[in-house]
């Protein structure tokens, strides 16, 4: 077996290890800070492994083209920032309907607008679940180490195979151009699924079969024709107004994720056994917490952190049991209050205490300990 390997790399690039270990043959996208870099290193490793790289015209087409790739059967990726990621929203919501597997980075800055190109934020969390209209499945991962975006990349991947839909990783600047030490696993040491393919003639393919969860999807290219596109459709991709036939179509995409949450959701939890004060929080926020934390501990306060790696589907079930064990629930975040909407509505008899930053800089463990400290 292969050894692994250790690398001093950036969060950016760590996507890119990431995204070749899960198998990753097609990057189409546009450049744009804080994510250009991982863009660069599509440009270099796909080449060498007989991947494809294309620069679109703009980040409407690098949604689109990532899509096409999918569909000719290569795993695919694009990554943006946040006015990026709202060009492309309806290509986004195409995937959802027509249940394209596809892996989209977001690399999170502050907005609205152009914003603040090279600051961090985390200003685009509502919109990974509620960006592209109508109701939708959502899967949203978010790494705070630069290990855990290789790591949650090739999750990312796996999730998208498996249940045939977009699957967005969100993270936000400073983790994205931190540098950590990482270690780049063997090969075979973490799972990667790849989408299931039909074993059917192809006269006798469905590519939206009623008799399965998550159909089969066959590669253009491969003797498989069939049609495609956003409109409600029937099981063989054409367009339907049956309304039996729409609804059905509907709750199914949704209840494919809805069904399979506690698969989905990975929480890392600190000290939460005996907490009578939480912080919930995810990405860069989330290193000052875990100091912040350790620093309240040291003073004898029982701090605890719960954080998500998966924002989409929310962790409801888990702050839902933690809100009835502490007196509060600190939630630190990079815009002016996202995350605490969802913690207040699953939340039980405790307090719901917001911490916001949208300045540029990161919100410290200071600003954090001394919220904590209150409820001592």
């Amino acid at each position: 077996m292969a050894e692994k390997k250790k690398k001093l790399l950036q969060g950016n690039e760590a996507c890119v290890e990431g995204a070749i270990y899960a198998g990753c043959k097609f990057f189409a996208g546009y450049p744009i800070t804080p994510s250009t870099e991982i863009a660069e290193g599509m440009s270099v490793r796909l080449p060498k492994i007989g991947g494809k790289f294309i620069q679109m015209e703009d980040e409407i087409g690098g949604m689109a083209a990532t899509i096409g790739g999918s569909l000719a059967g290569l795993k695919s990726l694009t990554a943006t920032s946040g006015p990026g990621f709202s060009l492309k929203q309806e290509a986004l919501g195409y995937a959802c309907l027509a249940e394209i597997p596809c892996v989209i980075v977001n690399v999170m800055r502050g907005g609205p607008s152009t914003g603040y190109p090279t600051g961090p934020s985390q200003s685009d969390i509502m919109q990974a679940k509620w960006g592209t209209h109508g109701d939708h499945p959502a899967i949203s991962l978010t790494p705070a180490y630069v290990q855990e975006i290789l790591t949650e990349t090739v999750r990312a991947f796996n999730l998208s195979e498996r249940f045939r839909t977009p699957v967005v990783v969100l993270y936000d600047e400073i983790v994205g151009h931190m540098r950590e030490p990482i270690t780049i696993p063997a090969p075979g040491e973490l799972e990667v699924i790849d989408r299931a393919k039909p074993d059917c003639k192809p006269e006798d393919y469905f590519p939206y079969d009623d008799r399965f969860e998550v159909a089969p999807l066959a590669p253009f290219g491969e003797g498989y024709r069939f049609h495609v596109t956003g409109l409600n459709h029937k099981q063989d991709g054409f367009p339907t107004n049956d309304s039996k036939v729409i609804r059905a179509n509907n709750e199914r995409i949704m209840s494919k994720i809805e069904n399979h949450k506690e698969e989905i959701w990975k929480n890392d939890e600190l000290f939460l056994e005996d907490a009578e004060v939480a912080i919930f929080t995810i990405g860069s926020t989330a290193r000052s917490a875990r100091f912040a934390v350790n620093e309240a501990r040291k003073a004898g306060i029982k701090a605890g952190l719960l954080r998500p790696l998966n924002i989409w589907p929310f962790p409801d079930k888990a702050v839902r049991e933690l809100s009835k064990r502490v007196k509060a629930i600190i939630v630190p975040e990079l815009n002016l209050g996202q995350m605490i909407l969802e913690v207040e509505r699953c939340s039980s008899g405790c307090d719901v205490v917001g911490i916001n930053r949208v300045d540029g800089e990161p919100i410290t463990p200071a600003e954090i300990l001394d919220v904590i400290k209150k409820y001592k």
